[in-house]
């Protein structure tokens, strides 16, 4: 299994270049690989970002209604019984979102911008920002103003579109 380098294209003309590792979540990178090649992260935001924390998105519109349609994929970390995801939770590491279900991940992903360590074993790291301009970006997203939307916390006030995710 090897390596495979993707592009998150934002609406700002700006993007975050990743790689993806097979080799410890291989689930993981099969569905999102899937998901971009059928262009379902065309047009949906960052809608969760946390200074010190991460930038989250996959799953929401603009609205900030859901986009259904990506399965639930079983989750590759410790906790749920996959010792072979050793990636660590740290800056510019890419890992999946998921509810308090551990096999719930589907398409939302969040890039780790802080200190994240508490998350190892418990969610499904799968890849890691490549280079210095795509971790400055997603510094940039961190600082961005937040608001509450119905129910929704820290969602951008000026959204943050995934114009597209490309593999390079």
């Amino acid at each position: 299994m090897k390596n495979t380098l993707i592009k998150i294209n934002l609406n700002n003309n700006k993007s975050i270049k990743l790689e993806l590792y097979p080799e410890i979540a291989p689930v993981t990178v099969d569905n999102f690989i899937k998901l971009i090649k059928e262009n379902y992260f065309d047009n949906l935001i960052f809608h969760r970002v946390i200074k010190g924390f991460m930038i989250q998105g996959g799953g929401m519109f603009q609205d900030m209604s859901e986009k259904k349609g990506a399965s639930e994929i079983v989750g590759e970390f410790k906790s749920n019984g996959w010792d072979k995801n050793t990636l660590s939770h740290d800056i510019g590491v890419i890992s999946m979102a998921r509810t308090m279900v551990k096999d719930s991940a589907s398409s939302q992903f969040f890039i780790v911008s802080g200190n994240a360590k508490f998350l190892d074993g418990e969610y499904a790291a799968f890849g890691k920002v490549i280079d210095e301009e795509s971790l400055q970006v997603v510094a940039d997203i961190e600082k961005v103003e937040t608001t509450s939307v119905n129910y929704y916390d820290d969602v951008p006030v000026y959204p943050i579109v995934i114009k597209s995710i490309e593999i390079i």
